[in-house]
């Protein structure tokens, strides 16, 4: 099977660490798939991911000291794999898993996926528990050596054939709950401090182990890399593996984080194309924050919101709100629901940086059938005209005639017909 075929287009749609951090539930999934399937999915949203921890025991109940608790309670099966936390998600009781979630969530027309971390429970490890397919067991193929900087769950898995049974039977599992997407972190750059080393590479056979795994499965999944920022001289690798992966750390509702991701899509343009995606990041967008990060809606103005989803849209990056969907208002919606905005995430579509500089940054994207957009940021802190001639334009989110003033930190995107 290949990986292509999983991801025609940029990926598109809810996740739920942004809001919900560690501690989602069931009911939290569901009520925001209903949104979804009402409001966003003929817009092409949708896919329905759950973040980090689904396995882990109550993860919140420490929240004040640990975001991840160290050597907390995880719940796998007899093979060392990973299972939901029954608590939590009360349809995976007695074996389940995430089945009954994924069929509730493709009966609404709208797709289901998972974060996992890379590597083996380091818990699986310490008790040598069974591989699933080999006579090993988990402390065999574990390397101790090879641990998260930021979580405590996993070891890394060496490089073996019985590494390789383990990864096998750990997609087969998904695979058989009806994962469509799989999110795996501590992959893409497993240093993402400070300038990247060998160290920020460890993953990589981790990363083919993954990919062989999933086309083995018999099922069409994408596969998300994540953190980044991705290492520009492993790009092949990402695309060979991957449908997409991290440009990025986490990106959050800061200008800064905004302004620094023009900088990213200029060393990353280029890499796009069907199947293959560099993923920058969630959207910081709606309500934000949930149960421990400072509920707010989103602190990017609203002209900071329209550069994000035109910076993303016009680079072709996958889509991925964080926020809670049950909350989102009129004008939050317009903007991730506008057909032709979201038309350039088409891959076919021909896409560059025509200038760059400290105060303002032009893309161009063409349309094979024919179209000429062009997106116009201004980076500064005043308003100012577009330096670039705009006859003839439509301003694309208004629907009117280019011209006047591109607002501080907003930009213009404007149709050439």
């Amino acid at each position: 099977m290949e990986k292509n075929l999983a991801a025609p287009r940029p990926p598109m749609g809810w996740n739920s660490y942004d809001y919900y951090d560690t501690a989602v539930t069931e009911a939290d999934v569901r009520k925001n798939a209903v949104s979804m399937a009402d409001n966003l999915k003929k817009y092409g949203w949708e896919y329905v991911v759950v973040d980090i921890q689904w396995y882990a025991h109550r993860p919140d109940r420490l929240r004040s000291k640990y975001q991840y608790i160290p050597f907390n309670r995880l719940h796998m099966d007899a093979h060392s794999r990973l299972i939901p936390d029954p608590e939590r998600f009360p349809s995976s009781a007695g074996g389940s898993g995430f089945k009954p979630l994924a069929g509730f969530i493709h009966s609404l027309g709208l797709k289901f996926g998972i974060h996992i971390m890379r590597g083996i429970p380091r818990i699986a490890a310490q008790e040598h528990r069974p591989v699933l397919g080999t006579d090993l067991t988990a402390d065999e193929i574990a390397d101790p050596a090879s641990v998260c900087r930021w979580n405590p769950d996993m070891y890394g898995v060496r490089d073996t054939e019985a590494g390789q049974a383990y990864y096998d039977s750990v997609v087969s599992l998904y695979a058989s709950w009806g994962v469509d997407f799989i999110k795996c972190d501590d992959i893409c750059n497993t240093d993402n401090w400070g300038e990247p080393t060998d160290r920020a590479r460890a993953g990589r056979h981790e990363m083919r182990m993954l990919r062989r795994a999933i086309d083995r499965c018999g099922r069409a999944i994408v596969l998300s890399l994540s953190p980044g920022p991705a290492l520009p001289d492993m790009a092949e690798e990402y695309a060979r593996c991957a449908n997409m992966w991290r440009i990025t750390d986490d990106m959050w509702d800061r200008w800064d984080h905004v302004k620094n991701m023009f900088a990213r899509c200029r060393l990353w343009q280029g890499h796009t194309g069907a199947g293959e995606y560099p993923d920058c990041d969630m959207l910081p967008l709606g309500v934000i924050g949930g149960k421990f990060l400072d509920e707010r809606k989103s602190r990017l103005t609203r002209d900071e919101q329209r550069t994000v989803m035109t910076l993303w849209c016009v680079f072709g990056s996958p889509l991925m709100l964080g926020a809670e969907l049950t909350r989102l208002d009129e004008w939050t919606l317009s903007l991730l629901t506008n057909a032709e905005v979201l038309s350039l995430l088409d891959p076919a579509n021909v896409r560059r940086e025509l200038s760059g500089g400290e105060d303002e940054v032009v893309w161009e994207l063409t349309k094979p059938e024919g179209g000429r957009y062009l997106a116009v940021f201004n980076l500064t802190e005043t308003p100012r005209k577009a330096g670039i001639d705009l006859a003839g334009a439509v301003d694309v989110w208004t629907g009117g005639s280019a011209g006047g003033q591109i607002p501080s930190h907003g930009c213009g995107l404007y149709r050439f017909c």
